[in-house]
């Protein structure tokens, strides 16, 4: 799992925790509860105390941040202390029976901010400036996407395809595998999948693997088979689920943000000649109107 570095503002640390702690061994499981139930505390102590207060080790903290993928127990107290500093911490709200339309509003409302907030403060900015050089220079960009997920690989596929990057999406996975076969160096197949272990997006990382194809992946958060097969990881809010808000919802949600961000961020790369790309698509669908 590659290193969460490099943010914009330093937050997260909480979410992280509460995806990976029943995740991890026992001594370092031990440490992410004694933290997420005592947050503002933990900011305020060394590792050793932490180890002592939790009954383990300063070595188990050590191993803990490595699992969590952060640099160290410095990047993860700042982490926390920069999620205390929020002015409010909102939790998931699940719809209740026949409840008043008005509460169903705002309830998916928060839902949604909160999974957006969530997405970026676990996002990688060194990792998504290697996905951006690697799309940038693609000969061809595969989005894979089984199920919900195939949403943002086809919404992926038309915003890259308006700017001349020659993007196409696949939920079949024999439609893929057979894509991808042809594929090699200089080539790009970004699997999507919110678990990371949708068996067939897994088994087609794997096949691009092989065919030494740049692979990246977005999931939630920790250690996954895609991760296995992926060069670059890209991340989506991995917080407990609510009953309704399941993958349909949520994390739907985190990979189409994530796509936008990965849209605008070659834009940006690539200014001019993403202005005059989408002037003459702009064009070319007028024309259809007229």
């Amino acid at each position: 799992m590659g290193e969460v570095t490099h943010v914009a503002h330093t937050k997260g640390g909480l979410v992280i925790l509460k995806e990976m702690v029943n995740r991890l061994p026992p001594s370092e499981r031990k440490i992410a509860e004694y933290i997420l139930n005592n947050p503002e505390e933990s900011i305020l102590l060394t590792a050793l105390s932490l180890g002592e207060k939790s009954q383990t080790s300063s070595a188990a903290v050590i191993r803990l941040c490595k699992s969590l993928g952060l640099s160290g127990f410095q990047e993860l107290k700042i982490r926390v202390a920069g999620d205390l500093q929020e002015e409010s911490r909102n939790e998931y709200r699940d719809i209740e029976p026949n409840e008043p339309y008005r509460n169903i509003i705002n309830k998916v409302t928060s839902n949604t901010i909160q999974t957006l907030k969530e997405t970026i403060d676990i996002m990688s900015e060194q990792q998504l400036e290697e996905a951006v050089s690697a799309l940038s220079n693609a000969k061809s960009i595969i989005f894979i996407g089984v199920g919900a997920s195939y949403i943002a690989a086809s919404d992926a596929e038309q915003k890259f395809t308006r700017i001349n990057k020659h993007a196409f999406s696949f939920s079949d996975a024999h439609m893929a595998a057979t894509s991808i076969a042809n594929k090699g160096p200089g080539d790009v197949v970004v699997g999507i999948s919110f678990s990371g272990n949708t068996k067939e997006t897994s088994k087609l990382l794997e096949i691009a693997k092989q065919k030494e194809v740049t692979t990246i992946s977005i999931t939630k958060y920790g250690n996954s088979q895609l991760s296995q097969y992926s060069d670059i990881q890209l991340h989506t809010s991995a917080a407990k689920e609510a009953t309704f808000r399941s993958g349909a919802t949520s994390s739907r949600i985190a990979q189409l943000h994530v796509i936008d961000v990965l849209f605008m961020s070659l834009a940006s790369v690539e200014y001019d000649e993403t202005i005059q790309y989408l002037d003459e698509t702009r064009k070319a669908i007028s024309l259809l109107n007229d």
